[in-house]
């Protein structure tokens, strides 16, 4: 039986990678456990957040595009990301810190039956804690030289927003095509889970009249949702052309395979394996600490180097 198994990884467009590497690392307490390019344009940074190894799940990834201007908010998008934390008490341990940190939040309230605090990175994308009760995304390990007690840390992906015109086309894509459950509905928006019971592939879809969104810093990319091997993906791309959409193929990224294609309200997947992973090319302990390169572009490290500007640690 072919499974998607929840999400993989999400991405995001950030303006200043010094300033985004501040955010996710010192005030989120996430490892950065890669630093590398964009693959298709390596004259850009991209940089992984996650838990010690950066396993599925709990990837949050960013392209460092410096020239790029304000996000306008509308539909056809994905709007919204969901992180999970332990208790309830994490929900006031994590007030208070974005209190201390001036960063922008909500007060502690419900959504999509969690209990919840929203709020907004230094690029206004649009995040939320989720209480967990206990469910962890994918295979999270603690990172024990975190800035947060590991009672509090973010242990991966929940709910994943998205806001669409077409609704019911992106409800049959994901029931019909993907085996997603729908497990609640109103006359505007539904809860979908990979895993029937599991938040760590939940998607809510809300219906949305109005102008497509216009990407810009602090907007999401893309979605990629887990399978567990190239067998599996394989399965998905013939699944992908059968229903009528494009498909990048499969596409080798090294630290997984994966392929692309747009649902047909413009909302980009990705569907991408387990493996390899980020220790492929690099020891656990010193995960993230430098540029890593796939093989293809090692031959170009000079050139790639000289055109990234060094990130900077903020104190």
């Amino acid at each position: 039986m072919h499974t998607i198994l929840g999400h993989h990884h999400i991405s995001m467009i950030t303006k200043n990678a010094s300033q985004n590497n501040h955010f996710y690392r010192h005030v989120l307490g996430l490892r950065r456990v890669k630093m590398t390019v964009n693959q298709d344009d390596p004259s850009m940074y991209h940089l992984f957040y996650g838990d010690k190894t950066g396993s599925p799940g709990t990837e949050l990834s960013f392209f460092e595009i410096p020239l790029v201007g304000n996000t306008y908010r509308g539909t056809n998008a994905i709007t919204r990301i969901g992180l999970l934390v332990p208790t309830e008490e994490s929900l006031l341990f994590w007030k208070a810190r974005f209190e201390e940190h001036n960063v922008r939040h909500g007060e502690i309230t419900t959504y999509a039956t969690h209990k919840a605090l929203k709020f907004e990175d230094m690029e206004g994308l649009q995040l939320v804690l989720l209480v967990s009760n206990g469910v962890k995304a994918g295979h999270w390990e603690a990172w024990d030289k975190s800035e947060i007690p590991v009672e509090h840390q973010i242990q991966g992906m929940g709910s994943v927003e998205m806001k669409v015109r077409r609704f019911d086309e992106l409800r049959d894509t994901l029931i019909e095509m993907f085996g997603y459950a729908e497990i609640s509905r109103t006359d505007h928006e539904a809860i979908f889970q990979s895993i029937k019971g599991e938040v760590f592939g939940e998607i809510i879809v809300r219906q949305v009249d109005g102008p497509t969104e216009r990407p810009g810093r602090g907007s999401i990319h893309h979605l990629a949702i887990r399978v567990k091997n190239e067998e599996e993906l394989s399965f998905w791309e013939r699944q992908v052309r059968a229903r009528g959409f494009q498909s990048s193929g499969i596409v080798d990224r090294f630290y997984f395979k994966s392929l692309y294609f747009r649902e047909s309200n413009g909302i980009l997947f990705e569907i991408a394996t387990d493996g390899p992973g980020f220790t492929v090319d690099g020891e656990i302990e010193h995960l993230g600490d430098n540029l890593d390169l796939p093989p293809f572009l090692e031959k170009r490290r000079k050139e790639i180097e000289e055109k990234l500007n060094p990130i900077v640690e903020h104190e």
